[in-house]
């Protein structure tokens, strides 16, 4: 019987993400550590404007002159922040943790998803605060003195370990849902392994960072912290989708979705993450 050589759709999609990874990664990379900060706030403004562009689509924004000009406000705001950023960005970081902490506590309560038509005005504003609170998080790390790029980057190795830590162990051990009606493929088993991945990241940037013991039990406790609240974000988007009954943001990056679908996590983590390494190094 002759062997067929047609790939699974599986293997297929594997291959996509595979490919998009090998240019994406790169580039964030040589962005966090090649760019000065004023360059790596364009570099991150205009992903930030992307991902506002499909935010507007879970928002049931669908008309182009609506989205040019929300994507416009957003824009003006992150400059207006860059502008008066010594005042303006732990107010704003302190806000967006409040409301991701909030949503830790209402999001596993949720039995019943409804769907939803038509334009939802106030989720812009939501929108408004998850992006440049993220935006604001990257750049407040990104300008520490000497540190700041490795500590960006570090954040995003701790999210990719518990990201992969949490697929990997969820596969193998899974059973209990974590999130049943938000997301079906989330378990318990796999939360478990994100956090033990969190805890593994945050000995590493300890010893990176020089501190003494009682330091290192600060950031791998801060780790856990920021991984928890990564899949409260994971679990948001995914919330968002499944009312508006999508599967991605878009399809801007091939075997992933869209921008939204891959900086999930990272918007709900990273603020509490500045936070935490700011009150660690001062």
């Amino acid at each position: 019987m002759p062997v067929s050589d047609r790939s699974s759709p599986a293997s297929n999609n594997l291959r996509r993400r595979a490919q998009t990874v090998l240019w994406l990664a790169p580039l964030v990379v040589g962005a966090v550590l090649l760019l000065p900060t004023w360059a790596f706030a364009l570099f991150l403004g205009a992903a930030m404007l992307i991902a506002a562009w499909e935010w507007c689509g879970l928002a049931g924004i669908s008309g182009q002159a609506a989205r040019r000009f929300y994507l416009a406000f957003i824009a003006a705001t992150l400059a207006a922040l860059w502008h008066w950023s010594e005042s303006s960005w732990p107010p704003l970081l302190l806000a967006s943790l409040i409301w991701w902490i909030a949503q830790s506590l209402i999001i596993p309560r949720i039995r019943r998803i409804e769907p939803v038509e038509g334009p939802r005005p106030l989720l812009l504003i939501t929108g408004l605060l998850i992006l440049a609170s993220t935006w604001v998080a990257l750049l407040s790390l990104h300008q520490i003195e000497s540190r700041g790029p490795g500590l960006v980057l570090s954040l995003l190795i701790l999210m990719a370990m518990a990201d992969s830590a949490a697929y990997f162990v969820g596969r193998r051990w899974g059973r209990t849902k974590l999130a049943p009606t938000v997301s079906p493929g989330k378990t318990w088993a796999g939360a478990y392994g994100a956090l033990a991945g969190a805890a593994l990241v945050g000995v590493l940037i300890a010893g990176w960072l020089g501190l003494a013991p009682l330091g290192v039990l600060a950031v791998v406790i801060l780790c856990i912290l920021v991984a928890m609240l990564s899949i409260i974000g994971d679990l948001y988007e995914s919330l968002l989708k499944r009312r508006r009954q999508l599967k991605d943001s878009s399809r801007l990056l091939p075997g992933h979705g869209g921008l939204l679908d891959r900086i999930d996590s990272l918007t709900a983590a990273a603020p509490l993450y500045a936070l935490g390494m700011t009150w660690a190094l001062t």
